[in-house]
């Protein structure tokens, strides 16, 4: 993909459907004297997160425990890893934690503590993944990668046909290739490509930053139990894995189950490289709540179980997305464009399931169009 070759959305329908909807939601925060920003909720998560992330190495490093118990505090950690990536980060670097680009730029830059790289995770994101959803060849999310196929537009291979049994295992690995690949492979390709349009400077301190960064990550994570507890670096690298499995299940699960389940659509550009369709309806075409009445679900996955309020309306704290999310349901029936939701999370994992079962078995849809 080449950003100067992006895609473009040019229809006009839906274009009052999208001006209805961002006056409904600002006159909601407006009326309710409310700011879109965080709240004592979100600040108070903030803390419980970074604390149990933190706390329980603490522990590790200073009281040196039992091996199952150093277990259960390396898995501790990896729940609050993926609730920190979630939560915190997420809404930090889409400038949605506060109207404060300072406050956003320290706790975005909570993705260090996850082995992460800020300039690359946004590129990625809230470029690639928010403009282009669910668009092959654009949206990074959805590339065939490591023996997934995720999209109908990509290529069949013999070995997608196992993909909904393995898929699972591949998740649990993703924090761990984040940290020793993803980046760099990303911090070249995003410039061979044209996405990251740094000047050379930049772009070569960027690399030398990602280096940096992510050797004390591992120096704070692996060295420094071995060497200042005195932990055996099997039992260290046990544990680290641990946290990274779960980590990796838990964030691949949760962002699949927004566009890679049944019901979700996969356009692609005309020949003029042109989406025949508005920005806001794709969005609503190409995503999917689930669970959207679990409170304790919505707490720890920082609302995105409410991804269709989220990819609408990035920019506002996702605490805020249970309140929205009635709007948007309405402004949706009121003009007549899709509301996708799952009811449950089990429901939503099956439908995931289903869809890598179909996807490791019908031929692309270029061929059948050829």
């Amino acid at each position: 993909m080449n950003k100067k070759n992006a895609v473009k959305f040019r229809s006009r329908t839906g274009n009052d459907f999208h001006t209805a909807l961002k006056k409904n939601v600002q006159d909601y925060f407006l009326k309710n004297n409310i700011s879109p920003f965080a709240n004592t909720t979100m600040v108070v998560k903030t803390i419980v997160l970074l604390t149990s992330y933190i706390a329980p190495f603490v522990l590790l490093v200073v009281l040196h425990p039992p091996l199952l118990v150093s277990l259960l505090l390396w898995a501790l950690m990896g729940i609050a890893m993926a609730g920190i990536g979630m939560s915190v980060m997420h809404d930090a670097n889409h400038g949605a934690y506060s109207s404060k680009a300072w406050v956003n730029k320290i706790l975005g830059s909570t993705l260090n503590l996850l082995g992460g790289a800020v300039f690359n995770w946004k590129l990625q994101h809230n470029i690639l993944h928010h403009t282009y959803t669910n668009i092959s060849g654009m949206d990074d999310d959805i590339d065939t990668k490591a023996g997934m196929r995720f999209t109908p537009h990509d290529n069949l291979q013999n070995k997608h046909k196992g993909q909904y049994w393995y898929a699972f295992g591949l998740y649990s690995l993703i924090t761990l290739y984040w940290l020793l690949g993803k980046d760099f492979v990303q911090w070249k390709r995003y410039r061979d490509n044209g996405v990251n349009a740094s000047p050379p400077a930049e772009y070569y301190r960027n690399l030398v930053q990602l280096t940096i960064m992510k050797l004390l990550y591992i120096g704070v994570f692996i060295v420094v139990p071995v060497v200042v507890a005195t932990i055996p670096l099997w039992q260290v690298l046990i544990g680290f894995l641990l946290m990274h499995m779960i980590a990796g299940i838990i964030l691949s699960v949760v962002f699949q189950l927004a566009h890679t389940v049944e019901g979700t659509s996969h356009p692609i550009p005309d020949e003029s490289g042109s989406i025949q369709n508005n920005w806001a309806v794709h969005q609503m075409e190409t995503t999917m709540n689930f669970a959207p009445h679990s409170k304790l679900l919505s707490w720890y996955v920082g609302g995105l179980n409410f991804q269709v309020e989220h990819h609408l309306f990035p920019k506002i704290c996702h605490v805020h997305y249970p309140q929205i999310s009635r709007i948007v349901q309405q402004t949706a029936a009121e003009y007549h464009v899709p509301y996708l939701s799952h009811p449950t999370l089990g429901k939503a994992i099956q439908s995931h399931i289903r869809l890598l079962h179909t996807l490791g078995r019908v031929p692309s849809l270029n061929d059948i169009i050829d």
